[in-house]
């Protein structure tokens, strides 16, 4: 459970209307309660630990009306609208210690005042509001204020009005030069260039500045620099994580991201296509690559673990990342029970997690499903028509295989032998089912590679085999239901007839297999081939599952024939599970619709077409991607409450669903990933358009409208502008349609955004934080902007886009991989200079210099950078291989282009640097470390000869690591 970095109270009071505090600060009493300003907060802060979501003493929580308005376990009523002298809360938060709420060991008495909200709150009616966030957001109208001449946007309205109600004035516009530089790198990441420089300080008309955000955002560098924000929502990594952490191909999906920003897809498309593209009616590759947002979270390739444990797991992070992304929520804290501080129940939480809970990934090391995207974006339109016809083929041999089986008559085998070659402590054992049937139960600890040779009479009145019937069940099918089984593979299937008096014996020719899923994850066919994968339900299964092996012709069966059949499990899950088939029915069939159907025109027709159709698909250079595919109607999984959040103690089963403090989903919809990416992005839902709104906010001015970006609840921080978050949030979902590029673009235009940043000491002492934003943003920059200007401004960044990682210098032995070999192998060419945002991550070892700067390891969503100021920074600006080999180009660029003087190319790179021309005092100091450094690697030869060939190149490229190590250097 996450909390505010500030306490509740405080956090509550830093956004009261200033009528309240102005009457707070005489001493009188405003003449009406707030609930959510006043006395939430209280109830917050002294109530809820014993009161609330997790824990409900005496039956009483805190958290809605309903439970204070009825009476406790005492039989009292806490709260009597209107009569605060009968309520008993009153009573119990005045009385003498021994009575006292809250009590002396679990926090402080009330103050005064405190009693006093509460006394009047009550007095006036016990109103109840939801907290802010869960009411649907209104467009506001914007204020009048005093200097309306200085308003370039609505938003600057209600910043303006807020500072003249604190006595504040803005400050003046900031320098074009320094306005450039915070507008480049907040738009595109990117220092800009001194022809940009150049071209907006002689631009004199009024229109200057818009024409350079309309030039940014029309900027293909917009695209990658947005992506990496986005990179932290989606945990993003190249590795799958947990001790092995192999490689994963996932690079795909952000190169989908890139594109998707450039062509400013409306944020709306932009989530329902991560979460459900799949479910999209004819879905592209690309819908399909965008659901990789989800395969991003980590799989557990180590000896020994549970793929299901895992794959719950995998599945809980879904569900706290939608939340953290889209609603800025900490959904998660009702994993193990309700929610401490806001109106979610516990059985609420898997409610949601139903919704997800039918992906068909499993926590394996093959990451199925996979699709194979075209490396080459010309082979896109071709791919995606063959996969069209593939499916297509797929689903019309199915109905047909269908059409058939309903039609025969199926006779089990009267199995009489059962073995299992390649185990010394287990065994098989041949029952009877309740219904008479024969069933084979494998018995004891099975390792691996298991081989089954069964065998049967053939059954009287059945002449001839059409076709072979494996059923699988699960040992026991009720428990199945609320925890899967360990599922099976049957690597190959061999069949064989004996007849007496015949030495060898015959085999059937087995040609085409069917299971019960038109379009299962592994191929049947398989089974037919001497190991590898083949029909199965990987890893887990929780029905009777099914497959129907038919001969290339009918078999003859003769009186006294037995029917042998071999079949081998060759496949192990990590860990060295084996996968082998625990209970299991035979049955034949001799109805001549099998052969008919495979000796018919179509059918030879339409399996022709499809393996034609394969063959083109295979040829297609691609990469497989994991992404998010629903179960099919017949594999449907049941969602259970895990009782206390452990997913071994499953409770009640719940129906898919949404808390009930927001509107439901749609009812004429089935209740999957696409109507809840829907609800998501709907007039309904009051915290998504917040949300981002607030984020984009944050991008730019380092702090979010609300600080906690991850947390928009009663325990996080309350709004500084409520009104002026509320009314972007409206506007960008209705007025401009969710344009995310429409949305920036009116912010960098406004007034506020290009205030001067600097603060005086009375400011600073104000508001440190720049919460009431009377100044503008400085930021340091971001870990990928730190990498990327030092590659631009020393002249050797790669604009090369999209693609597989990349694994620039990086310090040697820093980069480990227990147990899967991977090296890191810097990359050669361009591809060693390309932006942060295509460096290799491996979460459990992420990249240096980057992580120094705050980038986080992405093992989970992180809604929110927590910026730091540690030594580690400068040590790595200052010392690591890849600054050093920038700022040595960057010598190299200040010798070619600065000029003669030492002075001359000191002022030429500062500027370059920090866009902003050097004083005479900077100038002086950059030329005394030249020539110092200069004398310093003379008498050192040896280090000199590590940078340069020349005590003067040593010293330029000094000089350059030293300016682009500058404060001026390393902030917007």
């Amino acid at each position: 459970m996450r909390t505010s970095l500030l306490h509740p109270l405080r956090a509550a009071i830093a956004v009261l209307p200033l009528a309240i505090l102005s009457a707070a600060a005489k001493g009188d009493a405003p003449e009406a309660i707030d609930f959510n300003g006043q006395v939430r907060p209280i109830f917050n802060n002294h109530c809820i630990a014993c009161h609330g979501g997790v824990k409900q003493a005496s039956e009483l929580s805190f958290l809605r009306r309903s439970s204070v308005l009825a009476p406790a376990e005492s039989g009292e009523i806490p709260i009597k609208p209107g009569d605060a002298e009968h309520s008993e809360l009153m009573r119990r938060v005045t009385a003498d210690e021994d009575e006292r709420m809250p009590p002396s060991d679990h926090g402080k008495p009330l103050t005064a005042a405190e009693i006093d909200i509460l006394r009047r709150w009550i007095d006036q009616g016990a109103q109840w509001d939801e907290h802010w966030a869960y009411v649907a957001p209104v467009k506001q109208d914007p204020p009048a204020v005093k200097r309306d001449d200085w308003c370039i946007k609505p938003l600057d309205h209600f910043i303006l009005s807020r500072l003249e109600q604190e006595g504040l004035q803005p400050s003046p516009p900031a320098d074009r030069r320094a306005l450039l530089r915070r507008v480049t790198f907040d738009l595109i990441g990117l220092p800009p260039t001194p022809q940009e420089l150049n071209d907006f300080l002689h631009d004199e008309s009024p229109q200057a500045y818009e024409k350079v955000v309309d030039r940014l955002l029309s900027s293909p560098a917009y695209g990658e620099r947005w992506t990496s924000m986005w990179l932290d929502l989606a945990r993003y990594a190249d590795t799958m994580g947990f001790e092995k952490d192999p490689h994963r191909n996932i690079w795909p999906y952000k190169d989908w991201l890139i594109r998707a920003f450039n062509a400013d897809m409306p944020y709306d498309q932009f989530t329902i296509k991560q979460l459900a593209g799949d479910l999209l009616d004819d879905p592209s590759i690309d819908d399909l690559v965008a659901t990789a947002f989800h395969r991003n979270t980590q799989t557990n390739t180590e000896g020994g673990t549970d793929d299901e444990e895992f794959r719950v797991q995998a599945l809980i992070d879904r569900v706290n990342t939608t939340w953290q992304v889209w609603e800025g929520t900490t959904f998660g804290c009702t994993q193990c029970h309700s929610h401490p501080y806001a109106p979610f129940d516990h059985d609420e939480y898997y409610k949601f997690l139903a919704i997800l809970n039918n992906t068909r990934d499993c926590d394996v090391a093959e990451e199925y499903p996979l699709l194979a995207v075209p490396l080459k974006d010309d082979d896109r339109p071709q791919a995606h028509e063959l996969d069209g016809r593939i499916s297509q083929l797929r689903q019309s041999l199915f109905k047909q295989f269908q059409a058939v089986g309903d039609e025969v008559k199926w006779t089990h085998l009267a199995l009489d032998q059962a073995t299992m070659a390649n185990q010394n402590t287990a065994h098989l054992r041949i029952a009877k089912a309740d219904d008479g049937v024969a069933e084979v139960l494998a018995e004891g600890t099975i390792a691996n590679n298991p081989v089954y040779t069964l065998e049967a009479p053939a059954p009287a009145g059945v002449d001839r085999l059409t076709a072979l019937q494996i059923e699988v069940l699960p040992t026991d099918p009720e428990a199945a239901q609320r925890t899967p089984e360990a599922g099976f593979v049957l690597s190959q299937l061999q069949g064989f007839v004996l007849t007496p008096g015949e030495k060898e014996p015959r085999k059937i020719d087995f040609q085409v297999v069917y299971s019960d899923e038109a379009e299962p994850t592994l191929d049947p066919a398989e089974s037919l081939k001497e190991g590898g994968f083949g029909w199965s339900a990987y890893t887990r299964f929780a029905r009777l599952r099914s497959a129907v092996f038919i001969p290339s012709k009918p078999v003859e069966l003769k009186p006294g024939d037995r029917l042998r059949l071999t079949l081998h499990q060759d496949i192990v899950v990590d860990g060295s599970l084996a996968m082998f088939i625990r209970r299991s029915r035979y049955a034949i069939s001799g109805s001549d619709g099998w052969p008919k159907w495979i000796d018919s025109a179509q059918f030879k027709s339409q399996r022709e077409a499809l393996a034609a159709a394969n063959e083109k698909r295979n040829q297609i250079a691609s990469i497989n991607l994991p992404i998010a595919e629903e179960n099919p109607e017949i594999s449907c999984r049941h969602t259970y409450l895990f009782e206390r959040g452990n997913w071994l103690n499953k409770g009640d089963e719940v129906q898919p669903g949404t808390p009930a403090i927001f509107p439901p989903l749609q009812k004429d919809a089935p209740h999957d990933r696409l109507a809840m990416a829907r609800w998501l992005v709907s007039n309904d839902n009051p915290l998504t358009a917040r949300v981002m709104v607030n984020r984009l906010w944050a991008e730019l001015f380092g702090v979010g409208i609300v600080e906690t970006l991850e947390d928009f609840g009663s325990s996080g921080q309350s709004p500084s502008h409520p009104e002026l978050l509320d009314s972007l949030a409206v506007r960008f979902r209705d007025d401009m349609h969710w344009s995310v590029k429409q949305l920036l673009r009116e912010i960098v235009l406004s007034a506020t955004y290009r205030q001067d940043s600097k603060a005086s000491p009375e400011l600073h002492e104000r508001d440190a934080s720049n919460r009431l934003l009377a100044r503008g943003p400085r930021e340091r920059l971001t870990a990928e902007m730190v990498r990327d200007q030092a590659l631009d401004v020393s002249g050797l960044l790669s604009r090369k886009m999209y693609g597989s990682p990349v694994m620039p210098p990086q310090p040697e032995g820093v980069w480990r991989s227990v147990y899967n070999g991977a090296s890191w192998k810097t990359s050669a060419g361009e591809d060693r200079y390309r932006r942060a945002l295509y460096t290799y991550w491996k979460r459990t070892s992420g990249y240096p210099s980057m992580m120094a700067f705050d980038t986080p390891s992405r093992e989970v969503c992180t809604a929110r950078r927590i910026v730091t100021n540690t030594p580690l920074q400068a040590l790595a600006t200052l010392n690591d291989e890849a600054q050093m080999e920038f700022a040595e180009a960057l010598a190299r660029r200040m010798e070619r282009e600065g000029g003669p003087s030492i002075d001359e190319q000191a002022k030429w790179a500062y500027e370059l640097a920090t866009n902003q021309p050097p004083s005479p005092a900077t100038v002086a100091d950059l030329a005394e470390l030249y020539r110092e450094a200069v004398e310093a690697y003379k008498q050192q030869p040896t280090e000199m000869e590590k940078m340069a060939d020349s005590a003067e190149s040593a010293a330029r490229a000094l000089v350059a690591n030293a300016i682009l190590n500058l404060d001026a250097a390393l902030t917007k």
